[in-house]
Parts: C-alpha cells; structure tokens; sequence
C-alpha cells in the first residue's frame, strides 16, 4: 500500500478584485500520491464544508485533461507547478514531499484581474483572439476541401505545434514583464503559416498586437521564462515569426 501524504498549504484567499488577499494556512492529511493537485484541492474543500469552518476556496477548472487551459495556478513560485509540460491538473501529489509545505498562488499580473481567491479574468485573452484570431472563407456555393489544399509539411508542423497553445495564461504569469507574446505570436503564427489565414495576415498581426498592447500586457525582454514554464512547450522562435510578420505588414 502507498504511504498517504500530509501537507501544510498556504494558499491566497481574496473575496474579490477591490479588496486586499492574504495568504492562509491550511493543514490536509492522507492524500494518496495518486491524486492530482485538483483532487487534493477538492478534497480540502469538502473537508471544509463538513467542518463549516469557512467558506470553500474558488479555483478554477474545467477538463482537467490539459486541454481547456483554466488550471491557472501558481505552485512554489512556479506556474502550474514544478514539473515541465503539464498543466496543474496533470500534477500529481507524488511530486511533493510528505510534509511539505505549498504555496499557491493566482496568476499575478494586471491584465488577469482576480476574480476570487485563485479564479483570474482571463477575458482579455477573449478579447485578443476577436480583434483578429479568425479566418475568413466564403462558403457561398461549394467550398474546397481543405485537406485537397497541398501544405507543406514543416510549415503544417508548425502551425499544429503553435495550435496546440491552449490559452492558459502561464507565459504571462511567469514573465517579469507580464508579456503575453507567446500566446499572441502562437495564434498568430498558428494562422498565417496555412494557405487558408493569408487573407487576413497582415491585418491580423497589426490588430492583435495592437490589443495585446490596449490590455496592458507588456514587452517581451527574450529572457525565456515563459517557453520554460508554457505546458504545451511553445517555443519563443514564434515571438520572431510574429515580429518579422509585423515588420513586413507595413510593407
């Protein structure tokens, strides 16, 4: 049988954007290994309601199959926590040591306002993808199958790699300089390396950037931090691709 875990966590409660958060303390036994870092939280606020000891801590969370992106936690300083290429709800607690103390965080950065306790307005992403994330095609009459449309395969490759950016906001939370170019040069790049996004290609880098900036996310400064802590291992090479893209729009 495997040894359950005991674990301290400190964890940020907030009622909402206008009030002050603080940190509080948390004891949780007998976690198996086996649960993911959702499940522990599950638990502690089941733990809580049976107790009525206070009110249950707001996360947020959807497939918890890493895929939907809303797993957006800060873990010991890290976004989704210390393992590489997951999201939080792929953690599990086998990556911690019995007894250890854990801290967690909401994304910190001014563009992800917080909502409640660990829950961030990510609606500025939203905002970003209108302004120009979209194809136009004309479906009037019969439209061509597009997988008739010959791509070639490194430029499909990468448009698949950038596509597989799920919008969580972990590049911006962990960038000093709370930038959101990784995931603006992966929607970008995602689109205008296919035959079917060149309609719109120089429009689209000019309109995304330009919201990017209107939502006050800030500069890239190549440091890196977001592709080491990105949990689809986006790579910073799209942050060029957009940049020559945005040169040659005003062309």
């Amino acid at each position: 049988m495997k040894k359950l875990l005991n674990f301290i966590l400190k964890i940020w409660r907030q009622k909402n954007n206008e009030e002050k958060g603080k940190f509080e303390t948390y004891r949780i036994s007998d976690i198996s290994p086996d649960s993911s870092f959702l499940e522990m939280l599950d638990l502690l606020n089941n733990k809580i309601l049976y107790r009525k000891v206070g009110e249950p801590i707001s996360f947020d969370h959807d497939c918890r199959e890493g895929i939907c992106g809303m797993c957006s936690l800060y873990i010991n300083g890290r976004a989704h926590g210390p393992e590489s290429l997951i999201t939080t709800c792929q953690l599990h607690m086998r990556h911690f040591h019995n007894g250890e103390t854990i801290y967690i965080e909401p994304w910190r950065a001014k563009s992800f306002p917080i909502i409640k306790d660990l829950v961030v307005d990510r609606s500025s992403f939203d905002r970003i993808i209108i302004s120009g994330g979209y194809i136009s095609v004309n479906t009037f009459g019969k439209t061509i199958d597009g997988n008739l449309i010959p791509i070639p395969k490194e430029d499909a490759d990468k448009a698949f790699d950038a596509g597989t950016c799920i919008g969580c906001g972990a590049c911006v939370a962990a960038c000093k300089n709370r930038s959101a170019m990784l995931f603006v040069s992966a929607k970008v790049s995602q689109f205008s390396l296919l035959p079917q996004g060149k309609i719109e290609r120089k429009k689209r880098v000019l309109n995304m950037v330009k919201k990017m900036d209107e939502e006050g996310f800030g500069n890239c400064t190549n440091t890196k931090a977001c592709e080491i802590d990105c949990p689809k291992g986006i790579s910073t090479e799209y942050i060029s691709f957009m940049n020559k893209e945005y040169i040659q729009s005003f062309i």
